[in-house]
């Protein structure tokens, strides 16, 4: 039986005004999302992988609710989140977290570690100072801290402490989803793997859900229950973990995973080469949009946008290579 369904986003569309020429008079829409639809279960970890420019961090941010949308819906527990008044929009940042890639970027350098873990519940409760005091205090001791960094300053920290500290101040709210956008990747390797077990920690002792961003395979493998490939704003493969490290059908699913280092000396993993760059946004190609650099393109995928096709149990791929497969 699947978990109940937590986030439901529905043909989605997200654009950027992009300016050119001179003073930045002629003004281009960029179309970084189209029509995207994706479902994300309450409990589980959604792991989002593809090339810089993919799209990621701006479903990440229209989710959070960052930014604009330009059509479709996104709802939360069955609400849509884009017709929520003010007080509604209140609750709802309540209930969905932030955490970014560089913590140092996120942290006000001015604030003390206790005054930035307590500002949520500043803005959001009704708590004494007491309280709110004993509240940090407990969020420090959960993510790894204590006390005795409650009085330093971000710039006093390491890359790690810094990164727990941002953990806090979003679990400070109780939140139900926390969009993990390269949350490991400003940190050290062996500081890497500390703040994934913490994560893993922290997600079953608050019931969490979590959709994490990253470029790389092997976090997403070590985290993730589900994973969604993207490629120029659109989904070109979707599978639990397991499958999809065992057989990726989608050319550029297979291209990205070739292109992860063997640890083991003895294996051997034969790499597939892409031709040329991501096309601009700005103007995508016709079809799919991936034609321009699949080593099996076909004179369909430059005419025809290819359907999503189920290429196994809970296995989705948009190719047309793998029409009438399963």
């Amino acid at each position: 039986m699947e978990a109940e369904v937590l986030l439901d986003i529905t043909d989605l569309s997200v654009e950027y005004a992009s300016s050119r020429g001179m003073f930045g008079r002629h003004r281009q829409r960029v179309r970084i999302l189209h029509d995207f639809n994706l479902q994300i279960r309450k409990g589980e970890t959604l792991g989002i992988v593809g090339e810089s420019g993919c799209g990621k961090t701006t479903l990440a941010h229209s989710i959070a609710r960052f930014i604009p949308s330009l059509c479709g819906e996104v709802r939360f527990e069955g609400k849509n989140t884009f017709e929520f008044d003010a007080t509604a929009m209140r609750a709802y940042r309540q209930e969905i977290q932030m955490v970014f890639q560089n913590p140092f970027s996120s942290l006000n350098p001015r604030m003390r570690v206790g005054s930035i873990v307590a500002e949520p519940l500043v803005t959001h409760t009704n708590l004494d100072r007491a309280a709110r005091t004993a509240r940090v205090e407990t969020l420090l001791n959960e993510t790894g801290l204590g006390v005795e960094h409650m009085n330093r300053h971000p710039h006093e920290l390491s890359g790690g402490q810094a990164q727990r500290v941002a953990l806090a101040r979003a679990l400070a709210l109780n939140p139900k989803l926390l969009l993990l956008d390269e949350p490991t990747s400003a940190l050290d390797v062996s500081v890497q793997a500390q703040i994934l077990n913490l994560l893993l920690r922290l997600q079953e002792e608050h019931d969490l859900t979590y959709m994490v961003i990253s470029h790389s395979l092997a976090l997403v493998q070590h985290i993730s229950d589900r994973i969604v490939v993207l490629y120029l704003g659109e989904i070109v493969e979707e599978a639990p973990r397991a499958r999809i490290f065992a057989a990726h059908r989608h050319p550029y699913t297979q291209a990205l995973f070739s292109s992860t280092p063997v640890v083991d000396p003895d294996r051997r993993q034969q790499r597939v080469n892409l031709s040329g760059n991501v096309p601009s946004p700005a103007s995508p190609p016709s079809g799919c949009r991936f034609h321009t650099r699949c080593p099996h393109v076909m004179e369909v995928c430059r005419a025809e946008k290819p359907a999503r096709r189920r290429v196994g149990d809970q296995h989705w791929a948009a190719c047309h290579l793998l029409a009438g497969q399963t």
